[in-house]
Order: C-alpha cells, then sequence, then structure tokens
C-alpha cells in the first residue's frame, strides 16, 4: 500500500455513448482532493466510433479495435500533458476503464476492452484498469463507480443531494448527512436510460449523433402510451444498487413514429426513468446536480425539473467540471487501486463488503 500523500493522477474516459476521450487531471491521495485540472475532449474519428458500434453488437476485428481505440487514448493522454507542460515523469498513475461492450452483472459478467499494458508501455506511466472485474466476481453490480468521487466533491455540500450523470445510460449518486463516524452516507445505482437510446434514434432518423440541445424532442409529441409500455421493463421494480447494460432497454416499440415524435417519447422516458429513481432514495434530494452530455440538452433538463419537483441544474453551478468528471473520478480511483482502497461499497454496488479492485500495468519507454 502507497503512502498516503497527494499524488498528480490522470484519468480517461470513454463512456456508452462513444463520442470519444475525455482526459483530465486531477492531484488527490485517494480521500481528499488536491487540485481537479486541467482537462480536454478527443473525439473519435467515424472509422473508430463505427468499429466500437460493431464490437457493441460482437462484430467486426473487436481486437484491432481494441488496439485502435488505446492508441486514441494514449492520443488524448499526451495531448493533455503536453499542453498542461507536464511530462510522463509527473503523473503517478493513469485510471484507463476501457470501453464497456458487454455488462450483465446478474450473470456474472463484465467486458472491457482496452489494453492496459500496452496503454502504460505507450506513455511510460503506470495504469490501472479493470476496475470492475473484482467487484463482478465478488456479486457486486461493478458499477457505477463514481459515488466515492462524488462523495469527495460533495462532502461541503448541503445533503440530501442527489448527482445525476446523464451518459449513455442513466446513474445517479445520492448523498446524505455522514455518518457519526464521518463516513459518507451513499447510495448509487442505475436509473435507466441516459442519452445512448435518444441519440441512436437521431443516428438512425436523421443522421445525427444527438439531439442538440433537446430540440428535435422539442418538436414532437410524447406517446404516452409507448412510454408506459417503455417503463414496465421490469429493471424498474428491482430495489437499489442494480445497474445496467447499454442495449437493456428495446426501442422496437416505437418504429413507424417521426423522428421528432420518437426523439420526444424517448426524451420522456429518460426523465420519466429518473423520477421513479426517487422511490428507492432514503429522504428525496433537494438538489440534483446533473453531469454527462445529457445536462447539455435542455428538453431533458426542463422534463427533469417538472417531474422531480427539486433545483435541477448542471454540476458547474457547483463549481465542478462537468465535462472531465468522469475520467477525474477514475483518476481518483486509481489512486486508491494504489493504496488498496475501496473503489466500491454496499450501497454503492452491492458487493457484500467494501472492496478494492483494478489491474496495475507498469509503464514501458514507448511514448505516445
Amino acid at each position: 500500500m502507497a503512502s498516503a500523500r497527494m499524488i498528480r493522477a490522470l484519468g480517461l474516459m470513454s463512456g456508452t455513448s462513444l463520442d470519444g476521450v475525455d482526459a483530465a487531471l486531477l492531484v488527490s491521495d485517494g480521500e481528499a482532493i488536491g487540485e481537479t485540472g486541467p482537462w480536454l475532449s478527443d473525439a473519435y474519428d467515424e472509422p473508430l466510433r463505427a468499429a466500437l458500434r460493431a464490437a457493441l453488437a460482437g462484430q467486426g476485428d473487436i481486437e484491432q479495435t481494441e488496439k485502435t481505440m488505446t492508441e486514441a487514448h494514449a492520443r488524448a493522454a499526451g495531448r493533455l500533458l503536453a499542453e498542461a507542460g507536464l511530462t510522463a515523469r509527473d503523473i503517478a498513475v493513469v485510471g484507463f476503464p476501457g470501453q464497456t461492450l458487454s455488462h450483465r452483472p446478474a450473470e456474472g459478467i463484465t467486458r472491457q476492452i482496452g489494453d492496459g499494458a500496452r496503454l502504460a508501455n505507450l506513455l511510460g506511466i503506470d495504469v490501472v484498469n479493470d476496475f470492475r472485474r473484482a467487484d463482478v466476481a465478488a456479486g457486486g453490480q461493478g458499477a457505477p463507480l463514481a459515488p466515492l468521487y462524488h462523495a469527495a466533491l460533495g462532502r461541503d455540500l448541503t445533503p440530501p443531494l442527489a448527482v445525476l450523470n446523464l451518459g449513455g445510460v442513466g446513474n445517479l449518486t445520492w448523498l446524505g448527512a455522514p455518518r457519526p463516524d464521518g463516513t459518507p452516507a451513499l447510495l448509487a445505482f442505475d436509473t435507466g436510460p441516459g442519452c445512448a437510446l435518444i441519440d441512436d434514434w437521431l443516428l438512425a432518423h436523421s443522421g445525427r449523433a444527438y439531439d442538440d440541445g433537446g430540440k428535435l424532442a422539442a418538436a414532437g409529441t410524447v406517446r404516452d402510451d409507448l412510454l408506459a409500455g417503455l417503463l414496465g421493463h421490469p429493471f424498474f421494480a428491482l430495489p437499489p444498487p442494480k445497474s445496467l447494460d447499454r442495449n437493456a432497454f428495446d426501442p422496437a416499440p416505437l418504429a413507424g413514429l417521426s423522428a421528432a415524435d420518437g426523439a420526444a417519447t424517448l426524451t420522456a422516458f429518460t426523465a420519466a426513468a429518473v423520477h421513479r429513481a426517487l422511490a428507492h432514495l432514503p429522504a428525496p434530494p433537494g438538489r440534483w446536480l446533473v453531469t454527462g452530455g445529457g445536462r447539455h440538452n435542455r428538453t431533458l433538463m426542463a422534463q427533469l425539473k417538472a417531474r422531480l419537483q427539486a433545483t435541477v441544474e448542471p454540476v458547474e453551478r457547483a463549481g465542478w467540471q462537468g465535462d472531465a468528471l468522469e475520467a477525474q473520478a477514475f483518476a481518483f480511483l486509481a489512486v486508491r487501486a494504489l493504496r488498496g482502497l475501496p473503489l466500491s461499497l454496499p450501497s454503492t454496488t452491492g458487493v457484500p463488503r467494501p472492496l478494492t479492485g483494478g489491474a496495475l500495468h507498469r509503464g514501458g519507454a514507448e511514448k505516445a
């Protein structure tokens, strides 16, 4: 176990939206946060995005896709270091969660691609990857993994508070008042769809990668009958902790709708799924801080405010860096992994006990 000192880590993130790589720097001892930033986003080129979509469907040359994706992460990390005026020697560890292809924890399955050893060699920096495997092997959900970082960020904010991440899948962290021993009161779970269904619908019906500002959804009409059917999915009746695969929900019932009506109905589905999560929380949050790409969808944010009847605002209102948050979380988790600290708790993934994880790859001489 490394000593409890502040070190600089670099976190990487490629989420279920498949839009690219976020890279962020963080100074932490794995418990407190000393400094955040800088950060950047590198968009995937269309061939890599298409290859990843094929890999999600179990198609294509997955080994080559993993190599290409790992190299894209190395380039993003290298560019961030260059822009920050840092070198590999300035970074203690890189957190690299990779790209999830399949996540079915009830079957003991979670699969991410991303070659941690290759990334360590390319960057010349130690890399921690494979964050989910130990949790799932112990009977946990393997996700979400950001709650401990949310707790570190939100320790001075008024509880109860919810941090809602609307990437491809939606997930939340509920933060209550600290326990008498000072540990955070946490509950975390996936809420349902985030933006993946909306993005896939837009791509299929308009050729656009996402609904910019929620404009198409705002022009459509929600089909309440179809929405009710989507909300009948058994996932919503399950108690937390619980997590989802990106492709857990089938949008086939929406076939035949106009592009606008489909976007409106799927946007309402995401908001309604978050509202359903309220029933599982120990106390209703007075404030919802929203991160992920969904916070830029004005139609979705308006629906969340209407359904939740609480303050709903982007995480930037709390001074957090929304586009960097997930990458920062994996930098934080990498530091915790080095120290042997838990990455997940019974209340965040359903793991039987606080559990550490991750696989460490030592950096080599080859540079990105």
